[in-house]
């Protein structure tokens, strides 16, 4: 059994909706897409294509123009040599001058040797009539010499010319005329010199088409050389392409070989140093989430715990809202100094500018003064201009100061100053504290390392502080260095360069 959806009366039923074309997919697009190696190739046998077809084409044209000079010229002798003759040739059987055209012209083919594709002829008679003719008695390689052809004869005769081009089914004809003198009523005479260029531009076109033969097998040869070549040139190329690829959040730590010094080596290079840079960046990611995770898990759960066990007395209830106001003050303070650590690693963490080192120590000792109540010495200052980010050194001697502040009880000296040191200079704070033990000193400047043997009064921080001033004193090319102090306590020195 049928069934049909019901409709209104006079209501049409919706039309379909037009089929939708899927998106061209990866796979697709791979397909589709023509690799380097091929595009380079392709062009480069376009180019030697043009080359060698315009060398070969060049060539004929040189070959033709050269066969046609020098059909030129051999016309242009010969009736040279006829107009001299008529001048100044004598009958040899009468020994004077000739009288009679046919004489003329009868001697002067006798004494010729004409090429082997040229004619040489004597016409007599009027214009316009067949006239007749004289030839030598010669083997002509053509498909119809110009003396059986009466048409052309009567052409060239009768044409007013000097020279000319008969073109011709049975192939061109290239000719150069002398008209005879006439000699009172003699009929009209003329020698004709015709040559027929067929073999000569034979030998152009043959020359031509082996130029194309060679070129062709030379394309060919080129195209299994480029074909290499460009893989063996391309090879990083697609090194770079499987490598990126490949890459993952978890895994940047593939490298590609480099070998060589060309553009493609520094290609790799440069890859290879971007995925260093990807490699910190990530891993400053993660350690910045593992980090938060770590420190924040502590004070979330005391927060938690405290608002879990709040009751209703008034007392309880103030002291667990200061707890947790406490708690989450202290939470603050670590994600603010976890933005910071994860800023060190960007370009512009500092912008240094020239600083007058003097003036930059004396207003740390004011702003330190303010930490708490100590004896705060101002114990030098080194006059000398260098260039710095003032804010963050600050911030790090503050740091520092507030570092000694917290391992120092009431009344305590603490010394801030600084000193030049040849191309260095250096910043300092020296407190009288408890200093620190030989097996902390290499683990104080980590994240959350506090160290094992307490240096007194135990901070509230979540041992960022000192990892913050490493990253400033590196963020300016120096470094953080921990000394002991005179008689009791510990120094912590910034040691930059002074350009």
């Amino acid at each position: 059994m049928t069934t049909t959806e019901a409709r209104e009366p006079g209501t049409t039923p919706a039309p379909e909706d037009p089929p939708t074309t899927a998106p061209a997919t990866t796979a697709d697009r791979e397909r589709r897409r023509i690799s380097a190696r091929v595009r380079i190739l392709l062009w480069l046998l376009l180019v030697m294509a043009v080359a060698l077809a315009s060398v070969a084409a060049t060539t004929r044209s040189i070959l033709l123009r050269d066969t046609d000079q020098r059909i030129s010229g051999l016309l242009a002798q010969e009736a040279g040599e006829f107009a001299n003759f008529e001048e100044q040739g004598f009958d040899p059987e009468t020994g004077l001058p000739f009288t009679a055209p046919e004489r003329l012209l009868k001697v002067f083919l006798q004494r010729q040797y004409a090429d082997l594709d040229e004619e040489l002829l004597g016409l007599v008679g009027k214009v316009g009539d067949r006239p007749a003719k004289f030839v030598q008695q010669r083997e002509i390689p053509v498909a119809l010499p110009l003396h059986e052809d009466g048409d052309a004869l009567r052409t060239i005769y009768a044409s007013p010319d000097s020279t000319g081009t008969l073109h011709r089914p049975e192939g061109e004809v290239r000719w150069a005329k002398v008209t005879v003198a006439r000699y009172g009523g003699e009929p009209a005479a003329a020698f004709v010199v015709a040559f027929h260029p067929g073999r000569e531009q034979e030998r152009a076109d043959e020359v031509f088409r082996v130029l194309l033969a060679i070129s062709g097998v030379a394309l060919l040869m080129t195209t299994g050389i480029a074909w290499v070549v460009a893989g063996r040139i391309l090879k990083p190329v697609r090194l770079v392409r499987t490598t990126a690829a490949q890459l993952t959040e978890q895994d940047l730590t593939r490298r590609i070989p480099v070998h060589g010094n060309d553009d493609v080596a520094a290609l790799a290079e440069t890859f290879n140093a971007m995925l260093d840079r990807l490699e910190r960046a990530f891993a400053a990611q993660r350690r910045f989430v593992d980090d938060a995770g770590h420190e924040l898990r502590t004070p979330i759960t005391i927060v938690r715990g405290h608002l879990e066990l709040m009751g209703d007395d008034p007392a309880e209830r103030e002291e667990t809202v200061r707890l947790v106001t406490d708690e989450l003050d202290r939470m603050s303070r670590i994600v603010e100094d976890l933005l910071l650590l994860a800023k060190t690693e960007r370009p512009d963490f500092v912008t240094p500018e020239p600083v007058q080192l003097a003036e930059l120590t004396a207003d740390v000792y004011v702003k330190a003064r303010t930490l708490g109540d100590r004896d705060w010495v101002l114990d030098g200052v080194a006059d000398r201009e260098v260039r710095l980010d003032p804010q963050r050194i600050t911030q790090a001697m503050v740091q520092l100061a507030q570092n000694a502040v917290q391992h120092t009880t009431t009344g305590r000296t603490i010394r801030i100053g600084s000193r030049a040191d040849g191309a260095r200079v250096e910043l300092y704070v020296a407190d009288s504290g408890p200093g620190v033990q030989a097996q902390d000193a290499e683990v104080i400047f980590e994240r959350f390392r506090r160290g094992t043997a307490r240096r007194g009064v135990r901070g509230t921080g979540a041992g960022l502080g000192l990892s913050i001033v490493k990253a400033i004193a590196e963020g300016h090319g120096g470094r953080v260095g921990l000394r002991t102090t005179e008689g009791g306590g510990a120094t912590f020195v910034l040691t930059l360069d002074s350009d």
